[in-house]
């Protein structure tokens, strides 16, 4: 049973960066767009906690290491999955956005909630909710994209 498992995970993928080097171009284009005017450390923790829901290694993977260049505690990164019973480890503004960036993730009823929404426009000026949103969207996009091509994290 586990090796008809193993087969039917061995299946090889489109190289699609390379077969349509547009689109990584595109998706370039789109992150720098929707990273503009953001706070480093809330862009990458917006960028785990999508990763996380997605199970996208490889950008988790990535996200950490680049969280940890912009100063984001291990102590953060190590509870983030766990964000809304960290207490005050996370700033309003962070827990705001955490909670928009989940619920843009999982879209679970086909919304998001009014409370949600209204948390994170209480905390952002408009510009800056609309690149919360943009850069949520945005790594939920490349998280599709590499968790469908099955991209793994390299090796160090």
């Amino acid at each position: 049973m586990t090796q008809t498992l193993e087969a039917k995970t061995t299946v090889d993928r489109i190289k699609i960066y390379k077969t349509s080097p547009e689109l990584h171009d595109a998706m370039m284009a789109l992150s720098n767009a929707a990273a503009k005017d953001v706070d480093a450390e809330l862009g990458e923790l917006i960028k785990i906690r999508a990763s996380q829901i997605n199970h996208c290694a490889f950008c988790l993977d990535m996200h950490t290491r680049d969280a940890r260049k912009h100063g984001v505690s291990d102590q953060k990164l190590d509870v983030l999955a766990a964000w809304e019973e960290a207490g005050g480890l996370f700033t309003e503004r962070e827990r705001a956005a955490l909670a928009l960036t989940e619920a843009i993730t999982e879209l679970g009823d086909g919304h998001i909630p009014d409370e949600v929404y209204k948390r994170a426009a209480e905390v952002f000026s408009e510009r800056e909710l609309g690149q919360v949103i943009a850069l949520a969207v945005t790594i939920n996009a490349w998280n599709r994209i590499n968790v469908t091509i099955r991209l793994q994290p390299s090796t160090r």
